[in-house]
């Protein structure tokens, strides 16, 4: 008798949102304890694939950013605190995104990579902690990815060879993520997506579990 494949859904994500870090810990407490995989599908920020975004938005969209990301860390009891430096560069005279990035590209590869190795969850966390949480300064110096990357099962050397070694297929990879996550049905990170149906934004995980039990989610 063959035994039911287990559940699983698509985790649209990014290196550079907040709401996509705070997601993280509840994500993989889920996987660890119930009878579901997530599939990590690593995606550009919404200011690299659109340079003007933040140009064009209202000015109360990034204030209240600001203001419920920081509570909402409160809430959840996590560490946080803004970049230093931010994963996208924003070119402080015409406050847009130049297409040469000095991390974002590097990351989201890394991430393509690391997911390719069957550790795509793991090093999302480690990375995201160590680049959002505030313990580090300068997070993009010294060891601290290789640190995290080493906390994930991987080795950074090995997965910077790899993207160094085939740039085209990551970037093709994260294309693909891409068009995906708009066919799910949104734009934006994190997205979740179980069978067809969305599920955007960190405050929409506890629909995500529930739509899980419906259709079976076991503990381990």
């Amino acid at each position: 008798m063959t035994s039911k494949s287990p559940l699983a859904f698509d985790l649209f994500w990014s290196f550079r949102s907040p709401y996509s870090y705070l997601l993280l810990p509840r994500v993989v407490d889920l996987v660890a304890t119930h009878n579901v995989a997530c599939n990590v599908r690593i995606v550009y920020p919404i200011a690299v694939r659109q340079a003007d975004f933040f140009q064009k938005v209202d000015p109360l969209w990034m204030f209240y950013l600001m203001r419920d990301t920081y509570r909402e860390a409160e809430f959840l009891r996590m560490p946080y605190r803004w970049p230093k430096p931010d994963p996208v560069y924003m070119d402080p005279a015409t406050r847009l995104y130049p297409p040469e990035q000095p991390h974002i590209h590097r990351l989201s590869h890394l991430g393509i990579a690391a997911t390719e190795a069957g550790r795509g969850l793991a090093f999302i966390r480690e990375v995201s902690h160590t680049i959002w949480s505030g313990t580090v300064d300068d997070w993009h110096e010294g060891d601290h990815l290789a640190d995290a990357a080493a906390r994930a099962g991987l080795d950074l050397a090995a997965l910077d060879a790899a993207v160094a070694a085939n740039p085209d297929h990551y970037r093709a990879r994260i294309e693909a993520n891409q068009d995906a996550q708009r066919a799910a049905g949104h734009y934006g990170v994190p997205l979740m997506a179980l069978d067809g149906e969305p599920f955007f934004g960190q405050d929409r995980f506890d629909q995500l579990v529930w739509r899980l039990r419906q259709k079976g989610l076991q503990a381990r």
